[in-house]
């Protein structure tokens, strides 16, 4: 698949089939978030894949509710890891590009399943604590997204998007 392609195609995804993930797919898609670009190549961010059912629906939970993160066969949660940017950049590392890079990590997983042929739904609405808790994450890490992953068992079509002349300013308002 051409990136384009991938990029253009990719869709929020909420119902999977019940089918696992070969686990090539799954390391070629953490080979994916292990290139990704990070802040001063500090990589501050933690991944932990998640396939036990029962953290699946404690994630859920924690999200809100929403079901295809029980749904999913395979769940990566990207976590900040502030102490890893804080020494070189400070309280900036700690507070932005910690979660900057997880961030960029889990949208190069995003795209890497799509490419793969599967699919995902980018999870950021969730209450962080149980998330935490759930994947037993030390203090010291905060969850930033969660990415649900899995054979489609829908097919959306393309969502509207604002468009280049409305999200776009050229040097100066």
């Amino acid at each position: 698949m051409q990136f384009a392609e991938a990029v253009r195609g990719r869709r929020s995804i909420r119902s999977f089939e019940p089918r696992a993930i070969e686990d090539d797919k799954l390391t070629a898609i953490l080979e994916t978030v292990d290139a990704a670009p990070s802040a001063g190549n500090l990589q501050a961010y933690e991944v932990v894949v998640v396939k036990d059912a029962n953290t699946r629906q404690a994630l859920s939970r924690a999200a809100l509710g929403q079901g295809q993160v029980a749904r999913a066969p395979v769940v990566l949660v990207f976590l900040a890891h502030p102490l890893r940017s804080a020494p070189k950049y400070g309280s900036r590392g700690a507070d932005l590009y910690s979660v900057q890079d997880a961030t960029i990590a889990c949208a190069y997983a995003q795209l890497a399943a799509t490419d793969l042929g599967l699919s995902s739904c980018w999870i950021g609405a969730f209450a962080p604590e149980p998330v935490a808790e759930a994947v037993n994450a030390p203090k010291h890490l905060t969850p930033v997204a969660m990415l649900p992953l899995g054979y489609a068992a829908e097919e959306p079509g393309p969502t509207t998007r604002r468009g280049v002349r409305d999200i776009v300013t050229w040097e100066t308002f």
